[in-house]
Formats: C-alpha cells, structure tokens, sequence
C-alpha cells in the first residue's frame, strides 16, 4: 500500500482519507496522492508558465536595452517585472503543493474514494459498481492519469472536481486520479477489483485520447 503522508489537518478522520471505518469484508487495496513535481508540471503547467515569464522578460531588457538605457538603470526597471514573475511561479508551485498534500485517493475491494479540497475539503465515494469505463495514461516517468467514467445516472459538477477532473469533459465530467507513481500497477489493481465485483473481464478498448500522452485505456467488455 503506498499510503499518503498524514497530515495534521486531518487527524479526526477516522481512517486517512476515509470518511469513515471501512466497513466487515471491505480491505483496502491501495491509498496514495498526486505526486508533487508531476502535478505542479502537468496540471498546472509551472514549467510552460516559466518560459513564458522568461519570454516577457527577454522581451522586456530587449526593449529597455533598445531605449539606451545605462546598465543601472535596465537593472533599476527589471526588478519589478522579476519579482512579480516569480511571485507567480510560487503561487502556482504552493497551489500545487497544497493540492498534492491534501489529496488522498484510495483504493478498495468495493469503491474508489477522492478525498479532496485545500479550503473545504470534499469526499467522494466512487463504487467500482457505478464505474462505467476508465482509461490509463502513462507519461515517460511511471506517473500517469486513471480517469473515470461513471454510468449516466451518476455525475459530479466539473469545478467541484477541479483538478482531479479529466480535462475538457465539461458535460460529463470524469474523476481523475491525477499524476499517480506506478499509475500502471494501480491500473491493474483497479481493473482487476472492478472484475471481482462485477464478474465482467476488464480489457483493453478505446476510450478518446486523454491527452497527446499513450493512452492505454480498458473498459468493461460487451456483456
């Protein structure tokens, strides 16, 4: 089991990252969290927000240096534009942080459980009953995407699950377990207590691509 770290803020539930004991003849099989650097990157896109701040400020020194401005002078009108540039970058870097610490995605016989929520946190229970399809995506460091389909009558309002939430599936919003370690094995774990419970082979189909990463989808077969 690949546990989250606890944290204090959460020490009145009773199982981390449950909003309850589990109950007789449910186990849990796997608990886990986005993994920082993954999700500050994929998700909220630090790095090409760092390129473009880059951009502006080459942009910037190029224009002032035009202006024949003395070298104290350019350092004078570029403090502002830099310490902004990096206010921001730690923004998101903290957003990203906070969003993986408190974050905890578990995994059991029965159910998928999304505790999520910096401010106000929310808890969704997900039974492996009501997953109508899922799909895989691995990027080339292990870490990946495992979003969820739920059956039609089931649906979570998109900015609820923002951003544990497959990107643009606004009308029918897919939880997402974002940016997860080992993304393939707890696939094959997921899909392998989807069958138990249903008594359907989990196989391999073609869900839309997830994003320009391979995609390596299953789904329930044709009963």
């Amino acid at each position: 089991m690949n546990a989250a770290s606890r944290g204090h803020e959460h020490e009145f539930e009773p199982e981390y990252g449950l909003p309850e004991r589990l109950p007789d003849g449910e186990k849990m099989l796997w608990q886990g969290a986005p993994d920082f650097k993954a999700l500050a990157i994929r998700v909220f896109h630090l790095r090409k927000l760092v390129f473009y701040f880059l951009a502006l400020i080459v942009i910037r020194v190029s224009y002032l240096y035009a202006t024949s401005l003395s070298g104290f002078e350019l350092l004078l009108a570029m403090i502002w534009p830099v310490v902004l540039a990096l206010v921001g970058l730690a923004s998101v870097a903290t957003l990203a942080w906070l969003t993986a610490r408190t974050t905890a995605y578990t995994l059991t016989n029965r159910r998928v459980v999304m505790r999520i929520g910096i401010v106000l946190t929310l808890t969704f229970n997900l039974p492996l009953r009501s997953i109508e399809a899922a799909g895989l995506r691995v990027d080339k460091d292990g870490c990946g995407d495992i979003p969820l389909r739920l059956g039609q009558g089931d649906r979570i309002a998109w900015l609820q699950l923002w951003p544990h939430v497959r990107p643009w599936t606004m009308t029918r919003p897919e939880p997402t377990l974002r940016c997860i370690a080992n993304v393939r094995d707890v696939a094959t774990l997921m899909a392998k207590s989807w069958s138990d419970v249903t008594g359907v082979a989990a196989t391999k189909a073609t869900l839309p691509a997830i994003s320009e990463s391979p995609v390596m989808p299953w789904q329930p077969s044709p009963t």
